[in-house]
């Protein structure tokens, strides 16, 4: 039997997820296709996600159809050479088993889950993931977000680095004392935590309202930042969607949170149901909507952007790398003109405000080059 047969299963992306919905398969079955490009879209708990082929080779059968829903680990295709036998696919199929997964007590101490940190008498939730000799790199999310909008990227950056999510200060697990709530106030938060942690210096990769509190970080405390890589980041321009902004805040019934969600992607189906729901899940919590409309008010008053981190970002000597989605709906990739001509800018195709969530590959790429040189 031919040994280069192999299987596309079912990814676990985030901690939580424990099977995937088959949306649509991009390659017909026969299609030969190069590393790196998408196979099929999933479902998850966040966000409708693509699986990206590790190396060349032949769409050979698809086992898993469109609208199916599979555990981890299930069968969802056969991938090999062009020349590959029926009967040896056949073959294959047949014998393929789910892992099935072990529920001991061993396993359980070990299974990642969020921490909790005090810091200045508030309490910030994070996630590690990961070890090795890299620097590690602390992920910072964006306006009304969690450290699970790191589902896609956390893990791989956990390959070979200690990679640490936050929540911020009001979102989240976190506490929600936000202070001011301004950009002063919140990288002060990532500065203390930071400081108790004391993982050392890091990489900080910052999305939105989590860039330009990255880019605040590195200003001031250069020891602590070994490189910025900031993610359609606010503070470059006045220019904000006030609507979004102030949707988010005041949504409350699923009908307005849909509109306000759909606003964040390029294509509004990769919304999912239970996206919608933990949202709403979320902003009932005591303190949540206090908290997100002090954030606004500091940073976005009468719908534009106060902050402005561009002389911040240009007196930087560490390395620094700007993405972006090119059909940004929230902030407009113009704003990336702002940084200097050495900056190199990644603007991606058919990506919105959340390029680490729509094409999660290539922003993990940009990343993992970035920070490995």
């Amino acid at each position: 039997m031919t040994t280069s047969i192999t299987a596309i299963t079912m990814p676990k992306w985030g901690l939580t997820m424990t099977e995937g919905k088959v949306v649509q398969w991009l390659r017909p079955p026969g299609a030969s296709f190069a590393a790196g490009d998408e196979l099929l879209e999933i479902e998850t708990s966040k966000i409708t996600n693509v699986v990206e082929a590790e190396a060349a080779g032949t769409l050979l059968r698809v086992v898993a159809a469109e609208g199916s829903t599979l555990p981890i680990g299930g069968l969802l295709a056969v991938i090999g050479p062009a020349d590959a036998l029926a009967a040896e696919v056949d073959h294959f199929v047949a014998g393929f088993v789910v892992a099935e997964p072990e529920h001991d007590a061993a396993e359980a101490v070990e299974t990642p889950a969020p921490r909790m940190l005090e810091v200045a008498g508030t309490r910030l939730r994070y996630l590690e993931l990961g070890g090795g000799d890299g620097t590690p790199v602390l992920l910072l999310h964006g306006f009304g977000a969690d450290l699970n909008s790191w589902m896609f990227t956390q893990p791989v950056l956990a390959e070979g680095h200690r990679a640490l999510a936050l929540d911020l200060p009001g979102h989240g697990g976190s506490g929600r004392d936000v202070g001011a709530g301004d950009g002063a106030a919140l990288s002060a938060a990532v500065e203390g935590f930071l400081a108790a942690l004391d993982p050392g210096p890091v990489h900080l990769v910052g999305h939105s309202m989590g860039g330009a509190i990255a880019a605040l970080l590195a200003a001031r405390r250069p020891d602590l930042v070994r490189s910025l890589t900031l993610i359609a980041p606010a503070g470059l321009g006045p220019d904000i969607n006030a609507a979004f902004i102030d949707g988010f805040v005041r949504a409350s019934r699923r009908k307005d949170a849909v509109e306000v969600l759909q606003w964040l992607v390029h294509d509004p189906a990769l919304v999912s149901r239970t996206m919608v729901e933990d949202v709403l899940r979320f902003k009932r919590l005591d303190g949540v909507t206090v908290a997100l409309e002090a954030i606004a008010r500091a940073w976005f008053p009468a719908g534009r952007q106060a902050l402005d981190v561009t002389a911040a970002i240009r007196g930087l000597a560490l390395p620094v790398q700007v993405i972006w989605g090119r059909d940004d709906r929230i902030i407009p990739v113009a704003h990336a003109q702002a940084v200097p001509s050495t900056v190199p800018v990644h603007v991606l195709e058919a990506a919105g405000h959340l390029p680490h969530m729509e094409k999660s590959g290539e922003v993990n790429r940009l990343i993992r080059r970035f920070i490995d040189l």
